[in-house]
């Protein structure tokens, strides 16, 4: 069974669950071209921290963080090897897009890798499409950004 749940950005199973993705993406990019995300910055209680659980085992994460008053980005989005294709990444995502809808916003976006092709094709299966690249992200090829725009009747 999975639940999705909020956390703060002290719990040790999201912490260990973005080393795993950090990891991951060292296997596919050089170092300076990921993006990271200091924890214990004060500024990341500002964002919305999700665990995907698979009865009690972490399973995999996700965050949104406010961009504007209309948008939020989504932030490290993973889901640990052993648990892909069960549907837990469409469970997470649908409960990030409606947490952002709570929250009043109109727009979702993020940015995701060229080499992540999993994951672009996930995005668009669920309704992303490609933008040109925004916040501090590099045109260099290498960053994808996608927006979606939320339907604030669910």
């Amino acid at each position: 069974m999975v639940r999705i749940e909020q956390v703060l950005p002290t719990d040790q199973h999201l912490r260990r669950l973005i080393l795993a993705l950090d990891k991951d993406l060292l296997q596919r990019y050089d170092e300076e071209n990921i993006y990271t995300i200091d924890l214990d910055h004060p500024d990341t209680l500002k964002t919305t921290f999700m665990v995907a659980y698979v009865d009690d085992t972490p399973a995999g994460c996700g965050a949104i963080r406010s961009l504007d008053a209309d948008s939020v980005e989504l932030k490290r989005f993973f889901v640990d090897s052993t648990y892909r294709r069960q549907g837990i990444a469409g469970k997470m995502l649908q409960a990030l897009e409606q947490r952002a809808i709570e929250q009043g916003c109109q727009w979702i976006r993020l940015e995701t890798g060229a080499e992540q092709f999993e994951a672009t094709a996930f995005y668009e299966r669920n309704g992303y499409y490609r933008i040109p690249v925004f916040a501090d992200y590099k045109d260099d090829g290498i960053s994808l950004c996608y927006e979606k725009k939320l339907d604030l009747d669910k």
